[in-house]
């Protein structure tokens, strides 16, 4: 808030308790761990999917990936001085690239009618 945003310090004190007020009473996040890096995993997923819509404008394939052994991911980014495995996790990984072929046949689809409700 201070360094990048550069904040008032009352803007960020403001700010502060708001981030807590949300993390001890709205979402109960520090009443442990888990709970804060689930929430935390469920925020990853915005960026992910804003990268993935990205590189599909871009014209580049995108995959996101959760089937992955998460101890030897994490041992290998913190080998590499990626990862403070002491304050960070890793949720979810994606792959991008260029397929080597098109698809074989068209995807399909559900008719929207049968998988979409709109409320008005």
């Amino acid at each position: 808030m201070k360094d990048i945003k550069h904040m008032p310090e009352d803007v960020q004190n403001m700010m502060r308790g708001a981030y807590s007020n949300f993390q001890t009473n709205d979402f109960k996040l520090i009443d442990s761990d888990r709970a804060m890096f689930d929430w935390a995993s469920k925020q990853t997923y915005i960026a992910l999917a804003n990268m993935m819509t990205t590189a599909a404008m871009l014209g580049v394939d995108s995959c996101p990936i959760e089937g992955f052994n998460i101890e030897k991911v994490e041992e290998i980014l913190s080998e590499e001085g990626i990862l403070d495995k002491e304050h960070f996790g890793v949720s979810v990984m994606v792959g991008f690239g260029y397929r080597d072929e098109q698809p074989h046949r068209e995807k399909t689809r559900q008719p929207m009618e049968d998988i979409v409700t709109w409320v008005k």
